[in-house]
């Protein structure tokens, strides 16, 4: 009731949820067919105090992306780049957009939507990382292109597509996006690039040959170059 009306609910709310809960029985009767073997009250079971979805987590595209995220971690903590990028696509890959998009989010749904993003961000961002440091960059650059776009203050991003700029031969363009970068956050928050991030650019015009390292015996490309 909080999630549809907030701290506000209207005198007819109770009634209105138990509509709401039977039209969703009667949408899980019809998505489950004649296999399921069980009403759909078993499924979404009456409780104490309201309702419960009682559903195997397995069976969750959540369940499954967070698996294989970890899965990709794990495979990277033991330096087994090939299948840990393979993992961290496969978890990506479940995404069609942006989470729960065509759900109008209220105050629960939506802490849940911005785990969920604030998730498919960091694995975003550790599959780059991966694919980096297997020497990747060029295939990158399309990808990072689009995200610094979309993320114009999001400097872990731009330092990996500074590092796959630089090791494409196309150094100049590295050191613009640092300028763009600072720009940005110069104008938005009154405030300078890292000392990561300007250790990087320093890094870049010294060609410093630790950018160029890869391989799963050395330290993560980005860590490596900003050390």
């Amino acid at each position: 009731m909080e999630e549809l009306w907030g701290t506000q609910p209207p005198a007819s709310a109770l009634t209105t949820l138990q509509t709401y809960i039977l039209q969703v029985r009667r949408g899980i009767t019809v998505a489950l067919g004649a296999s399921h073997n069980g009403p759909a009250k078993d499924m979404l079971r009456t409780c104490y105090g309201g309702y419960l979805l009682d559903v195997d987590p397995t069976h969750t595209d959540v369940y499954a992306f967070e698996r294989l995220a970890e899965e990709g971690k794990r495979a990277c903590e033991r330096g087994e780049l090939e299948p840990a990028s393979a993992h961290f696509r496969q978890a990506l890959d479940l995404w069609r957009g942006d989470a729960l998009v065509d759900v109008h989010a209220g105050m629960r749904i939506g802490m849940e939507v911005a785990r969920l993003e604030e998730s498919r961000l960091g694995v975003l961002e550790a599959r780059m990382e991966t694919d980096l440091r297997l020497g990747r960059h060029a295939g990158l650059l399309p990808e990072l292109s689009a995200l610094t776009a979309r993320h114009p203050m999001h400097e872990n991003l731009w330092a990996q597509f500074m590092i796959a700029l630089h090791r494409s031969g196309r150094t100049s363009q590295a050191l613009e996006a640092f300028i763009k970068l600072r720009r940005t956050l110069v104008n938005e928050l009154g405030v300078e690039p890292s000392a990561r991030l300007q250790h990087l650019q320093h890094a870049i015009l010294r060609a410093d040959p630790g950018i160029d390292r890869i391989g799963p015996d050395v330290p993560a490309a980005v860590s490596a170059a900003l050390a």
